[in-house]
């Protein structure tokens, strides 16, 4: 498939993406308001992975409307986003002003990052259902290396792509190994109404285009362009009820039932750039 199909298909996307950002705003997933009081939309396990950030540089490409980007900004860093999504930048800045949190949000596709920002950073952040929605994977790795500082890291927490072949039956209620775990090669379309935030809403725009990418592609991309990879973590949970069977503990992650299997539902990995040899 050709980057014009592929950017066609990516502004699919984001008509899907606009239309979710005032039902994603309204909603008890993201608790707005919590937020605004104060409260910090990390994962305990990122900010203990990624350190003490104060005063690094960090840049958060696909950030939706901000929220993780600006509880970067609360532990001390220089935060940028980037989202191809206008609504939900609009509602970024929005955001910042009623947090009083300084933070730059930017316009425009991932792809485009690097003419939009012009600077590179200490850190860049991204995940959390960011990979599946970008149809070149080497691109992006190339991005995201012009976008550090020799010796800077890139952060990814993301869903495991294991999780993605699992799906429930609907007669049964069993999870059931459902789809490859490799792909087909080429988006896979499908109609979304609602959102994983918004179960049941009533939306308009529903097709979305989506595509696999198995660990060994985002591992060997990132270290085949220069980036040492540091360390590799699978959990076995995640931070939504991706399936009715999930159990939600007390501290607001979702795992499978004890007397399941356990499955990785999410990972993490922290990557350096290598700072250039000395002349």
């Amino acid at each position: 498939m050709d980057n014009i199909q592929n950017r066609q298909l990516t502004e699919i996307n984001q008509v899907w993406w606009d239309e979710r950002v005032p039902l994603h705003l309204a909603s008890s997933y993201y608790d707005v308001k919590s937020f605004v009081a104060g409260r910090c939309s990390l994962p305990a396990f990122e900010i203990t992975e990624l350190g003490d950030v104060s005063g690094l540089s960090l840049l958060h490409l696909q950030c939706h409307f901000g929220m993780d980007t600006l509880s970067w900004a609360r532990l001390g860093a220089q935060v940028a986003g980037l989202d191809f999504s206008a609504p939900a930048i609009e509602a970024a800045r929005l955001l910042a002003d009623a947090t009083d949190l300084t933070a730059l949000f930017v316009q425009g596709d991932v792809y485009d990052a690097p003419n939009l920002l012009h600077d590179q950073f200490d850190i860049v952040y991204t995940g959390k259902g960011a990979l599946g929605w970008l149809p070149d994977l080497g691109t992006w790795a190339d991005i995201v290396v012009s976008l550090l500082r020799p010796g800077g890291t890139l952060y990814l927490s993301e869903y495991h792509p294991i999780s993605d072949t699992f799906a429930v039956d609907s007669l049964t209620d069993d999870l059931q190994h459902k789809h490859s775990y490799f792909g087909p090669g080429e988006a896979v379309s499908e109609d979304w109404a609602g959102s994983y935030a918004t179960e049941g809403a009533d939306t308009q725009h529903n097709r979305v285009n989506w595509w696999v990418h198995p660990m060994g592609e985002i591992v060997s991309v990132l270290t085949g362009r220069g980036l040492r990879l540091e360390f590799l973590h699978e959990f076995p949970f995640t931070n939504f009820q991706q399936w009715p069977l999930l159990e939600r503990d007390t501290d607001g992650i979702y795992r499978l039932p004890a007397d399941m299997p356990a499955l990785p539902l999410m990972f993490s990995l922290r990557a350096t750039l290598e700072r250039p040899p000395p002349r």
